[in-house]
């Protein structure tokens, strides 16, 4: 009989039991004189020493504000050291730290000021062609919790200057009054189905979360990481910020939004150990024409997260960039983020084909959708999560916290996997992503790996889209390699008898672009939106039948 798909990450290194504050005290303590932050777009760096003072500054200015424990205030910045700044100061007066993306129009914006209950928002003057201050002026009658805004390029000043004559002590007062479960951080998803939702995460959920991704990439002081993926995303102030720091680590921001030539301009330049980014990232900097005129000699890991990293772009990864140590990482931001991670000590195959193994001191298990029981290994099954990283719920909707969290404390993702007889556990997709065409069933992931075979393909995403005579057809949106040439009738020819013929997509797109979140993530239901409109449209020429 099969073994059960449940797996426990049992450790020798106990958890942290402190807050955020205390973390950092210690690593500055560990290592003063060590850089901690690099802003090449500002041109900005600061050691531990220096970091640790500027968030002694801005806790005090944000304690002569009025703002106590509990209290929300918004950042609604791009990637900016004085995210960074805020980011811990607000963990060390207790304040929960709201984020904001960055690409919020009005009436997002309106919603998350309002649903959170922000009392103060910081926020840059504006981000691309986007005004925050005309867009906040918009909504601000809307917004009965806010009291304050302070714009970082003209007010940030004052704020430091009324820190000045608060009383150390009276900082020093409110950090030891915090405890590590207190929540500290409200992240929205992404809202795709309805409203978003507003994860609210405590110290002890982020803080281990970013120590034990570090431990598991080998992080020490010596390492510079390079972090070009969104700090409002947990990507970025956890995997990246939280990790770094837990370990004395440099945090290397090459610009306030993600550019390949900057980030490879930024590894060369500081020779960075470590490069963070989702499989788009890298595959532009795979291709970017100067390419080979960066040396990334310096690099030896990394991770690779987001959405499903392509196997043949894991490879690419390895080979091209010297990152012989990249890992995958799996998680939600409901679970902090990564609740599943590879080793860079595992089997290539492993490293490159699934998302690792269960992270230290969590649980994992995969289940029957239908009946909630766990699956024997080597089944497809819903995953879930249980242990120290699950949020602590959604910030004032208490039902929809019931609908992800079940009574026996497990997170329920909606992500269909695999674990196999070691352990290691491959995403298959999303329950929702699913394709049934004429009863089969259908993964989106298998039909996207072996299409990233073809030479000429750069990058595939399969979707289902309606059929009066089978429910569902399979479709696929393929991105060619620069220079190449598809044919539809090519592609399908790769596709038969090599992948089963129910599988084979029906239909095709021909496409440089996918509808893509600001963190990188490809939009599948509006690509389906997009695709219905178009089916529709017997002579739109984007749309080929095979």
């Amino acid at each position: 009989m099969l073994a059960p798909s449940y797996a426990h990450g049992t450790s020798t290194t106990p958890l942290l039991g402190e807050t955020i504050g205390e973390n950092l005290r210690r690593t500055v303590l560990r290592v003063p004189d060590r850089e901690a932050l690099v802003v090449l777009s500002q041109g900005y760096r600061a050691t531990y020493r220096e970091l640790w003072d500027q968030i002694t500054a801005a806790a005090r200015g944000l304690l002569a504000l009025g703002i106590a424990a509990g209290d929300r205030v918004g950042i609604w910045s791009p990637n900016r050291y004085e995210w960074v700044v805020l980011q811990y100061a607000t963990a060390r007066i207790g304040a929960i730290l709201v984020n904001i993306n960055p690409a919020y129009k009005a009436s997002e914006l309106a919603y998350v000021l309002t649903q959170a209950g922000i009392g103060v928002l910081v926020l840059a003057r504006g981000f691309r062609a986007t005004d925050y201050v005309a867009l906040l002026a918009e909504v601000r009658d809307r917004c009965p919790a806010l009291q304050t805004s302070i714009v970082i390029d003209d007010e940030r000043p004052m704020l430091l200057a009324s820190g000045a004559v608060t009383p150390e002590a009276d900082l020093a007062a409110r950090e030891a009054s915090l405890q590590f479960d207190d929540p500290i951080n409200i992240q929205y998803t992404s809202g795709t189905t309805g409203f978003p939702k507003g994860a609210t995460l405590s110290h002890h959920n982020v803080l281990n979360n970013g120590y034990f991704i570090a431990r598991t990439l080998a992080y020490t002081e010596a390492d510079r990481v390079c972090i070009p993926v969104p700090f409002y995303h947990c990507f970025g102030m956890v995997i990246g910020n939280l990790a770094c720091t837990s370990h004395g680590a440099c945090m290397v921001i090459p610009g306030e939004v993600f550019d390949a030539q900057a980030v490879l301009a930024a590894v060369a330049a500081e020779r960075c150990t470590s490069l963070y980014g989702v499989p788009m990232m890298f595959i532009a900097e795979l291709e970017h024409p100067a390419f080979g005129s960066f040396d990334l000699s310096s690099l030896r890991t990394g991770v690779m997260a987001g959405s499903s990293c392509p196997i043949e772009t894991m490879k690419a990864v390895q080979a091209r960039m010297n990152m012989r140590d990249v890992t995958i990482c799996y998680g939600m931001t409901e679970t902090s983020p990564v609740s599943v991670q590879s080793a860079i000590d595992d089997p290539f195959d492993k490293r490159v084909g699934t998302v690792g193994r269960v992270h230290p001191h969590l649980e994992v298990k995969i289940v029957d959708p239908a009946t909630n029981g766990v699956v024997p290994r080597g089944e497809r099954g819903e995953l879930c999560t249980r242990g120290y990283s699950v949020m602590l719920g959604y910030w004032g909707d208490e039902a929809a916290t019931r609908a992800a969290i079940d009574p026996a404390g497990w997170m329920h993702t909606g992500d269909l996997a695999v674990m196999d007889a070691e352990g290691y556990v491959n995403i298959v997709g999303r329950i929702k992503d699913m394709i049934v065409r004429g009863g089969e069933k259908i993964f989106p992931r298998e039909v996207e790996e072996y299409l990233m075979t073809h030479p000429d393909i750069a990058e595939v995403q399969v979707i289902g889209v309606p059929s009066a005579r089978y429910a569902e057809e399979v479709m696929a949106w393929v991105r060619p390699r620069p220079g190449a040439t598809l044919v539809v009738g090519d592609l399908t020819a790769f596709c038969t008898g090599k992948i089963a013929t129910f599988k084979i997509p029906r239909f095709w797109k021909l496409t440089d672009v996918f509808p893509m979140t600001v963190t990188g993530k490809v939009q599948k239901f509006r690509m389906r939106e997009i695709a219905i409109e178009e089916l529709g449209l017997v002579a739109a020429a984007a749309i080929e039948t095979a």
